[in-house]
């Protein structure tokens, strides 16, 4: 006999839910970065709080906790407010795309980046310091700092390397004649194998839940949602190594592949309820179905 978790997709979306908000204080403004985008973006960037309001509702979020959070959002410049009438719509801000549209690639990507073989290798020049957010930014180009001022990343298909603070250091592309088998322990993977460990633990009884029985409506937008702000908080904490790189038997692979069959299981009816809310039309079908190397 099937057990409780595996008969109810809707127990199980309950327990996500729940899941959400025993991780400490929720960061609700966090949550409405991923509801921008994996939903509203792809219809072209706007939706009606109204709207907003009924998706966090649904996942036990309370109207003055949203509204904070979007005062925060327009006061970081990552959202604007508009007026249609009586009614407040929200549109995601310029000055944030470009970081948005990195994340997203990272986010949706069928599988670890290619790569070429090449390193590159980035240096400070003597008597220069990386700061905290400089050394961030680092980071989120794929650079480890191997020794102090130099910095380290397999290039592959990954952002440019071009603006600060590499614009002020010395940057190299090479290859080497020969890959140790510990290279990897130059990022600290640990930390990041224990957070895929976990969501898979979390994410395989939801993911068997629905092949007995479907979500629906608003339940299946739910779902879809707090799936990929699991899967995006870790992924973009990921050093994105390429797959050569990677430890045997990486928890990453295994995570990519259940969220791939989570979203594809949710997407038909998260968009039915999507367009029934009155958002626009997806902007482009072929590239939301192309999501984690195809969804349709």
């Amino acid at each position: 006999m099937r057990d409780a978790v595996t008969q109810s997709p809707t127990l199980a979306l309950s327990r996500l839910t729940q899941r959400l908000h025993e991780r400490g204080r929720l960061r609700v403004w966090s949550l409405v970065i991923t509801i921008f985008g994996d939903a509203i973006v792809p219809r072209g960037g706007q939706v009606p709080l109204a709207t907003l309001q009924e998706i966090t509702g649904h996942m036990g979020i309370e109207p003055g906790a949203l509204r904070t959070a979007m005062s925060r959002l327009a006061a970081d410049r990552w959202v604007r407010r508009e007026k249609e009438g009586r009614n407040s719509l929200y549109a995601l801000d310029q000055h944030g795309r470009h970081a948005f549209d990195l994340a997203t690639q990272r986010i949706y990507a069928a599988s670890p980046p290619a790569w070429d073989g090449y390193w590159s290798v980035a240096i400070t020049p003597p008597g220069q310091n990386l700061t905290a957010p400089q050394k961030a930014e680092m980071e989120r180009l794929g650079f480890v700092e191997c020794n102090t001022g130099t910095f380290l990343r397999p290039q592959s298909a990954q952002p440019s390397l071009s603006g600060s603070p590499l614009d002020t250091m010395l940057v190299m592309n090479s290859q080497t004649e020969n890959l140790p088998k510990n290279v990897a322990a130059f990022w600290n993977l640990e930390e990041t194998a224990q957070a895929y460990a976990g969501f898979n633990a979390s994410m395989k009884p939801f993911h068997d839940a629905l092949q007995h029985a479907p979500l629906l409506g608003l339940d299946a937008l739910t779902a879809r949602i707090l799936l990929i702000h699991d899967w995006r908080r870790i992924v973009l904490h990921d050093p994105g190594l390429p797959e050569a790189l990677l430890p045997n038997n990486w928890p990453g692979q295994q995570a990519r592949q259940i969220t791939r069959a989570i979203y594809a299981n949710l997407s038909v009816a998260s968009e039915h309820w999507i367009n029934n809310a009155g958002l626009p039309a997806l902007q482009s079908p072929q590239k939301f179905n192309a999501r984690f190397g195809g969804i349709a």
